[in-house]
This record gives C-alpha cells, structure tokens and sequence, in this order.
C-alpha cells in the first residue's frame, strides 16, 4: 500500500499524518508513506486545497482533516 500525505508541512498536514499512522498501527498494517511539499506535484493528483490524502494513487481526501475512522475504512478496502 502506497500512502501520500500532501501539503506543505502545516500543522493541519501534520495531523493527517499522525492519524494515518495511529490508523496502520491499530490495523497492524504495513505501508510505505510519503509527504509531498512541492506545490506542483499537487496538480498532478487533481488536488488543489491540502492536506490531501492519497491511498494507492486514489484521492481520498482533500481540504479537510479526515477522522480515524473515516481513514481506517480506506485502509481496509
């Protein structure tokens, strides 16, 4: 599973990447994650208001903290 976090390194992009964490840690999944900063790469995922959250090159979320639940039913499908 490839996860990407995108934003610029705000606390709101922070708070999607703890979440997604504690969400891998609770499903005891593994995963490779990665912070996107560069505001170009944004574009090329469609995404134009961050935190954005990308699962398997799919957006999941954008503009928006999403709940631990809400990412933990991304996770499991």
């Amino acid at each position: 599973m490839d996860i990407k976090v995108l934003g610029p390194g705000c606390a709101r992009c922070i708070a999607v990447e703890r979440l997604v964490k504690e969400a891998l840690e609770e499903l005891k999944m593994e995963a490779t994650m990665e912070k996107v900063k560069d505001i170009r790469k944004f574009a090329t995922y469609g995404v134009f208001s961050t935190p954005a959250l990308i699962i398997d090159d799919q957006v999941k979320c954008s503009g928006k903290i999403p709940t631990k639940s809400e990412i933990i039913s991304w996770l499991k499908k």
